[in-house]
């Protein structure tokens, strides 16, 4: 099984999500050989298959376990198993445990992936979808912040840094916002394709005010500081990867995370619950901030870079860029609809931010 190389793959027509080709399976059990637990059943959780990942929950003589197909790069993977390893060690955080193989190693390398067993936590439990757990949610992503700070990297892993990307990634918007309109002019008869015209002009415009304010705030000066002075963001936070367990929250699945501002976590959160909401609540902004800044204290500087992240068309390019890939599929009526509903949610937006925007003011 050695020239073995895991692809991605096509879902079954019949378990769909919980799908994994046999190859991967046979080269899984491989793998689990190098564990002293014997494992008494397993059942898939979830798979990448677009990607070439899969989780399993793992019954065995030592209790439950986790047991994950990580599906980046193995030196990338290499980063957020040591990130993993620090935060539980050295820091004492409340995230699961990485499973050394019989050998002392955190992980098998097999068909061109990363394997590891971690412990399940049980029982987790998600907090309420109300601003009290919302605001458990900010304080937990704080300290998970706070606690990263300081992680240096195993000398094999690449290091995963989009700490000085900001720019970057606010100009991939704007241009994609070109894309979107190209996309929708070329398909103009599809339902969904002047709901797009309609309104790309005005993200467009949006996300160009948001990279001009960036460049006049003090992100460089910030940046500056490097790498282990930030710590880790999860990249995936929100309310399935913080959940309350065992003496309190517990954050998972931290196979994504990169060094970068913090507030990045803390801005996709809010404004994801906001979209939920249908409404930016100035209330709930503020108590999630206050809940984030009593675990981590926020300067004015990094509340300036958290407004500029909430200027910036969010929710719009997060929800239209998929139109890349297969736009006679996506350009249909419930397209439309998502569309207005996000221009709906983002006109409450703008008051809101204008209400909020001095309150860390130096």
């Amino acid at each position: 099984m050695e020239n073995i190389v895991i692809v991605p793959w096509e879902p079954d027509e019949l378990t769909h999500e919980f799908f994994v080709p046999e190859y991967i399976i046979a080269l899984a059990a491989e793998v689990l050989k190098h564990y002293s637990f014997q494992v008494k059943s397993m059942q898939v959780v979830t798979t990448k298959p677009d990607k070439g990942g899969a989780i399993w929950r793992l019954e065995t003589n030592e209790g439950p376990k986790s047991f994950k197909l990580l599906h980046r790069r193995p030196t990338r993977s290499m980063f957020s198993l040591g990130a993993q390893k620090y935060l539980v060690e050295v820091q004492g955080a409340r995230v699961p445990a990485v499973i050394q193989t019989k050998a002392g190693q955190e992980f098998i390398e097999a068909g061109g992936k990363l394997w590891f067993v971690a412990e399940w936590i049980e029982p987790l439990a998600p907090v309420t979808k109300d601003l009290e757990g919302a605001k458990q949610l900010c304080y937990a992503l704080g300290e998970f912040h706070q606690l990263s700070k300081g992680y240096i990297p195993p000398s094999q892993a690449e290091v995963a840094s989009r700490l000085a990307k900001w720019p970057k990634s606010y100009e991939k918007v704007i241009t994609k916002m070109d894309w979107f309109r190209n996309i929708a002019k070329a398909y103009k008869e599809m339902p969904a394709s002047q709901s797009i015209l309609n309104v790309v002009d005005t993200f467009q415009e949006q996300a160009r005010k948001s990279l001009a304010d960036l460049k006049q705030s003090s992100y460089l000066s910030l940046v500056e500081q490097g790498n282990k002075s930030w710590g880790l963001v999860h990249q995936d936070y929100g309310w399935s990867n913080g959940q309350m367990g065992p003496n309190g929250m517990w954050i998972i699945d931290l196979d994504g995370v990169a060094y970068d501002l913090p507030i990045r976590d803390l801005r996709k959160l809010i404004s994801g619950t906001m979209s939920d909401l249908f409404n930016w609540d100035v209330t709930w902004i503020r108590e999630m901030i206050r809940a984030y800044h009593e675990a981590s204290p926020l300067t004015p500087e990094l509340y300036e870079l958290l407004m500029i992240d909430f200027s910036l068309p969010n929710e719009f390019y997060k929800n239209i860029k998929e139109v890349v890939y297969e736009p006679e599929t996506f350009l249909n009526e419930t397209t439309t609809q998502l569309i207005q509903t996000i221009v709906d949610t983002d006109q409450s937006k703008w008051p809101a931010l204008n209400e909020i925007q001095h309150d860390w003011r130096k």
